[in-house]
Parts: structure tokens; sequence; C-alpha cells
């Protein structure tokens, strides 16, 4: 059997028979799986009498119900979409046109024909829009319609993939892993349908799903860009400001600004380090290569990590001791050494976080 179509299903006894009759013209040889996620209609009943196979997901959720289904798929080619008729299945040549060639085929709804009041506009003009142009920017990859749950996809190259979401964003984390694998993706322009009955996508909280998936996928965008502007930015307010008064639309910055300077790098810093560890965990322990990862493995050993936090370390504690020193020249008196004392803070700090971050990625890599 080349071919296997799975529909999630809960409670489209309206349009589960609609469904099922369009792929049976329109790929008369697959294989029908109705995978029925607790439904409380007769969807499943509709569906065995029309000749499909129906299995149980009790785990609520979009991203379970596929799981089961492409589980239970024998085809070498899996085709997903939704039991709501919003999909036109007459149009699946359209996907198995192109499955030979490449590893996944997305009906893109945005390009193709989109009948009225098919998708809100909320969805339509910058949902959808708006998260697949993150997804192209983070992941470098060509997806127009990001979120289009109507594909064909092989069998050996899902299950390369190891999903695990099981909601909504399960679409984003197909597109997601595959680039990571360099799979080959192609849209086709498709015609998309208003939903009969109920929608059960929620707006706000799955679109919060989507993007915070590709933020977690993506610890550069998460954790580096803000680690990194935080950082600069502190380091530039405490290296002005240590060189006396600075003057801005005459306002004179002198002394307490320094204590927000040293915040922000601090803090930037720490950002950094979340971001190296993420990236030591994702290619230790979840099999991904990245380019960054080799350079700090090359060049930033443990040993090196701990020479250099020593070295900052000690640089933070030498303008401490030469606070102490004028201190006690001074005889215990007044001392305007304020903002030398915070950059000895800052360094001492950084030069700890520096030294104990080694250690944890190195045991983070202790996998390999």
């Amino acid at each position: 059997m080349k071919y296997s179509v799975v529909l999630p299903c809960k409670d489209e006894e309206k349009t589960i028979g609609i469904c099922i009759k369009k792929i049976q013209k329109a790929l008369p040889e697959a294989e029908i799986i109705v995978v029925d996620n607790n439904s409380k209609d007769t969807s499943s009943s509709i569906a065995g009498k029309l000749g499909a196979r129906v299995v149980r997901e009790e785990r609520q959720g979009y991203g379970a119900a596929l799981l089961r289904g492409f589980k239970e798929a024998k085809g070498e080619c899996v085709i997903m979409g939704d039991a709501d008729d919003t999909y036109d299945f007459l149009e699946l040549p359209k996907l198995v046109k192109h499955a030979d060639k490449y590893d996944i085929v997305i009906g893109n709804r945005l390009n193709g024909k989109m009948k009225k009041n098919a998708m809100p506009f909320l969805h339509r003009y910058i949902g959808n829009p708006g998260l697949s142009w993150m997804l192209r920017k983070f992941f470098k990859v060509n997806v127009r319609d990001a979120h289009s749950g109507f594909r064909a996809i092989k069998k050996k190259s899902f299950e390369k993939l190891s999903l695990k979401t099981k909601g909504m964003d399960f679409v984003s984390e197909m597109i997601i892993r595959a680039s990571k694998q360099d799979m080959k993706i192609k849209e086709v322009p498709i015609t998309y349908h208003p939903r009969k009955g109920e929608s059960k996508l929620s707006t706000f909280k799955d679109g919060w799903k989507y993007l915070r998936l590709m933020l977690l996928y993506s610890p550069s965008h998460l954790f580096l860009v803000p680690g990194i502007s935080l950082f600069v930015l502190g380091i530039l307010i405490i290296g002005f400001l240590m060189t006396g008064p600075l003057r801005l639309n005459g306002v004179t910055l002198e002394t307490h600004p320094v204590f927000i300077g040293s915040l922000l790098t601090i803090t930037g810093y720490q950002v950094i380090m979340l971001w190296l560890y993420s990236k030591a965990y994702s290619t230790t322990h979840l099999g991904e290569r990245d380019k960054s990862m080799d350079f700090v493995n090359k060049h930033f050993t443990l040993e090196k990590s701990i020479m250099l936090g020593i070295t900052i370390l000690l640089a933070g504690l030498a303008l401490n001791a030469y606070i102490l020193t004028k201190w006690v020249q001074a005889g215990f008196g007044e001392l305007e050494e304020i903002k030398t004392g915070v950059l000895g803070l800052t360094l001492i700090v950084i030069g700890v976080q520096t030294i104990f971050s080694g250690f944890y990625v190195s045991m983070t890599g202790m996998k390999q």
C-alpha cells in the first residue's frame, strides 16, 4: 500500500462522510485512518460504515491524534488533513504528484483559492503570515503557509523527525524539525473552504503555542540576541561613565547609572550563558549540529574557560584590592571609588559565572 490518509477527528459527524468520499474518489488505492479523539457524536460510526479504519486516541489534542494516526499508517506516503471539509480532498493528486521527489508537500492556502469566510481576518492577514515569516527567518526554510494541515510526507521521513507536540503546534514542529535535517519541502496552492461547525482553534492560545515552540527551537533568537544587546549596552554605560561624567541633553550622568550598567552587563552575560547551555544540550542530547557550538568546543575547552574565568575574577579582585589600599592610605576615611568598586564586583561575578559555566557545559557533553 503506497498511500495512507490520516484524519484526526473530534465531533465531525456533519463532514467526516464527505471527506472520506472525496478521498475515495481522488485516491481510491489509499487506506483511510480516522483517529477518534474522544468524539461524543457518531463520527466514528459514520467513518467505519464508509470503509475507513477507525482508531481511538485518548490523549487530547490535534498532534496526539496525528501521532497515533501516523503510527497506524501502513503507506509509504502519509497524507494528513482535517475532517471538517475545509481542505478539498479532491485536490489530493496535487500533493501526491510531488511526494516522490520531496520529503514533505504542503498545501498552501494563502497562495491558493481562499473561499469567502474560510479564514478569519486576524488569521489570514496577521497571525498566519506573521508566524510563517518568523519561521522562515528563524529556521531558513521557504514555507509561506506554515500552519496548513493538508500535507503529504514520506513515512520514513516522518519517523526521522521524532515529533513530540500534542497540540496544534504539531504542524510547526514538523517544519522546524525537517529544516534542521535538511529535508526537501514543497508547497502547492490549494483551495480552502469555510468550516462547517465550531472551530477548535483558539486564536491567542494556539498562536502563543506556535510562537513558544519557535523560540524554544531557536535559542539564538531567544537568548543570544537579547543577551548580547544587554551585555553590550551595559559595557558601554560603564565604559563611558568610568572616564568621567556623561552629559546628555542637559542631564549629567555620573555615579548611579553605573549600577544600571552593571545590572545590564551581568544579566546579559547570564542570558548568553543560557544560550550556550541550550546549544550544548541540543547538540549532545538532541543530535543537532551547529557551527557555533563547533567553534565553542574547539576554542573554549573546560581548561580555557577556567583560565578565562580566573583572569576576569582576578581583575575584579585587583580593582577591589586597589580600593582597599587607597582606603587604608586615607585612614579609613571617605573615598570616591564607587564606579571602580562596581566595575570590580561586576568582573568578579562574570569571572565566577565563566568558571562554573565551563564546568556545566562540559558536564552536558559527558554523553559524548
